[in-house]
């Protein structure tokens, strides 16, 4: 039963990836002007029909998509078009994929190292006044958007204090502590609104946990409070919390374009942004199939693992 689930699982997320990447070859077919074009402003008749066969947009939707999807799953990920030349967009996304990648980590774990303490002490301090402090900051810090939080920490810890670099990105073969430097700002722009994010969440489920019936029975065996709070409360708590983690992994991957150009690392979300500038729609087209794959496969890691959290969650699924 839970290996016939699991095949269902993938598959399902494989038709998501198909939609989402075929609907991006759709788009190509509705663009008013001939994606040679623009690819090619300044090209010769026969350089663009050249193009367009060579792209396989002369072989009607469904005849593109599948050329595009075989180059796809061999790691062809087509070309950026600029005036005198072109770039294999791997090459592109060689680069710029290990630094969204680490940023991406980083935030999540810096995020989730304060989010659940604070959530767990809150749910159990629950209507006290530390409760009420914590859910007051936190509502506040939600409403700052990342790239204010970035312009500050810039103005003041970069700029006035001088005490961290304001750009650029610092591979592990610079130096740890170089690489790090580099990376304490970013991650921590786009920490703030996760870390107010996961705390309500996991506050929300583990006050509706502590009222179970098994957690009074586990107090009035004696059990200490940190026990039942880490042990009993937490785990069957965390699947909501895990779960949003796994969707803003996601997110973050494409969606720090703001975060990656104020600070200079230039990751995949500036890679979007840069190919929507420039209309190099099959680059675009690639970069978003790739989101959407590790979009669906973070999804499909804590949806199995969220099985082992919480044993019941997985019995309930797969009887399903």
């Amino acid at each position: 039963m839970r290996a016939a689930y699991y095949l269902q699982r993938s598959a399902q997320l494989l038709i998501v990836v198909f939609c989402v990447t075929f609907g991006c070859s759709l788009l190509l077919q509705l663009i008013p002007v001939s994606p040679a074009e623009i690819l090619l402003p300044v090209g010769s008749p026969e350089e663009r029909a050249l193009l367009t066969s060579e792209i396989g947009l002369d072989r009607g939707p469904i005849g593109y998509y599948i050329k595009w999807l075989g180059e796809f799953v061999r790691g062809d990920f087509g070309d950026i078009y600029y005036s005198g030349g072109r770039e294999a967009v791997s090459s592109r996304l060689a680069v710029a994929f290990p630094r969204s990648m680490w940023l991406m980590i980083y935030t999540q774990v810096l995020a989730l190292a304060i989010a659940i303490p604070l959530g767990v002490w809150s749910a159990y301090r629950v209507g006290r006044r530390t409760d009420r402090v914590i859910s007051n900051v936190l509502f506040a810090l939600s409403s700052v958007p990342s790239f204010a939080i970035a312009l500050v920490l810039v103005l003041l810890v970069g700029v006035r204090w001088q005490l961290l670099p304001t750009l650029d990105y610092q591979p592990y073969s610079s130096g740890i502590w170089e690489h790090f430097k580099h990376m304490i700002m970013p991650v921590v722009s786009l920490s703030v609104g996760l870390i107010a994010s996961y705390t309500r969440l996991l506050r929300a489920d583990m006050i509706a946990t502590l009222r179970e019936d098994y957690i009074t029975m586990a107090a009035s065996k004696g059990l200490s409070d940190r026990r039942i709070l880490w042990r009993h409360a937490f785990r069957p708590s965390s699947v909501t919390l895990f779960t949003s983690a796994a969707l803003n992994m996601g997110g973050l991957i494409g969606g720090a374009i703001v975060i990656e150009t104020i600070f200079a690392t230039y990751g995949v979300g500036f890679e979007v942004f840069a190919a929507i500038s420039g209309r190099q729609y099959i680059a675009l087209q690639s970069i978003v199939g790739l989101i959407s794959i590790f979009y669906v496969l973070f999804n499909l890691i804590v949806d199995v693992a969220a099985g082992y959290v919480d044993p019941r969650t997985r019995d309930r699924r797969i009887n399903a």
